[in-house]
């Protein structure tokens, strides 16, 4: 703030002061107001009390526009008011795990990092929703792949690998009150981890999990609600699409070197581009331009603070042991 002689800000806060008592119309003042201090703010060059907003929408100037979310929060559109999330099952460490795996994953140990992630999840403003774990269903906990989020709608996907098959039934049952679910027809598989939202459209990768029928079925439904699609042939070096990139912020792509090319992200503005022994690195969180990233990728957290990110780490080194990274770990669906 200014201090010593009145100025624009201290104008402003009076003014601020004034309107939001008239309780008529305090909720489009409060949001008027809000807009017009944070834009003023950002404009003057005193950024870093604002950059925590949840919705942080940047322009080729530098300026940033900040604003809530249009659409249902989560996959959809970044904001990630409510979060669907299940307890690590006792039987963890027989969760299916084919890319990372150095040793026995340490059931307790995953149990005290999910604690860990809702705490973080929390601490950026997102209601955590637990549910029991799946009795028979060891990778149960990676709620991510069961559901995709589209407006007000939830389509439930067939999973990709044959020992997860079942685990979406209870989540459909959660969202049914609240979205209109659509279920995907025999032959079709998709995980919700091959599901990236970038603006105006979804990335969709078809891998060992996610097949071709999957992928068409749930670009369909995406066309409905206005959003295009662009499919990604993902490597065999992952095994998700959001394992090797995330899209943190309008505009950005983070991608791990050595998994996809320039080309295939010719679209954003933006591309940061994380070391590819690093590449576990790439899969965040994001609030706006704080974000959410793995413990322990000395490399990727200066890029990422380089390209204006504040960052909370956290310890995965249990869920890397199954193949998960942060975002397996939720779906957010408010």
């Amino acid at each position: 703030m200014c201090s010593g002689e009145p100025c624009a800000m201290d104008s402003a806060w009076l003014i601020c002061l004034f309107l939001a008592s008239r309780s008529a119309s305090r909720f489009c003042i409060e949001r008027f107001l809000c807009d017009f201090l944070k834009a003023w703010t950002v404009h003057n060059g005193w950024v870093s009390d604002y950059r925590i907003q949840e919705n942080c929408f940047r322009s080729p100037n530098r300026y940033e526009r900040i604003c809530r979310g249009m659409f249902v929060p989560g996959t959809f559109d970044r904001a990630r008011g409510r979060a669907l999330t299940r307890e690590v099952p006792p039987n963890y460490a027989d969760a299916v795990s084919n890319y990372f795996t150095t040793r026995e994953p340490d059931y307790e140990a995953a149990k005290g990092a999910q604690e860990a992630y809702f705490a973080a999840l929390r601490a950026h403003g997102s209601e955590v929703v637990v549910l029991p774990p799946l009795e028979g269903f060891p990778d149960c906990s990676f709620t991510e792949d069961t559901a995709v989020i589209l407006d007000d709608c939830a389509v439930i996907p067939n999973l990709g690998h044959p020992s997860r098959e079942g685990e979406q039934d209870s989540i459909a049952e959660f969202l049914a009150d609240d979205f209109e679910i659509h279920r995907m027809p025999a032959g079709a598989t998709l995980d919700g981890g091959d599901v990236v939202f970038y603006d105006d459209r979804f990335l969709v990768g078809v891998s060992t999990r996610t097949n071709r029928k999957g992928a068409d079925f749930l670009s369909e439904h995406a066309r409905k609600v206005g959003m295009d699609v662009q499919l990604f042939d993902v490597p065999e070096s992952t095994l998700h699409l959001t394992t090797v990139c995330s899209s943190p912020r309008t505009g950005t792509m983070v991608a791990a070197e050595g998994h996809l090319t320039e080309k295939e992200l010719a679209f954003a503005e933006e591309v940061i581009w994380l070391p590819k022994e690093e590449s576990y690195a790439a899969n965040t969180i994001a609030y706006g331009d704080r974000i959410i990233m793995a413990d322990g990728y000395k490399k990727s957290r200066q890029l990422m603070m380089d390209a204006g990110f504040s960052i909370t780490n956290i310890d995965m080194t249990e869920f890397r042991e199954v193949d998960a990274s942060l975002t397996c770990l939720s779906v957010f669906i408010g």
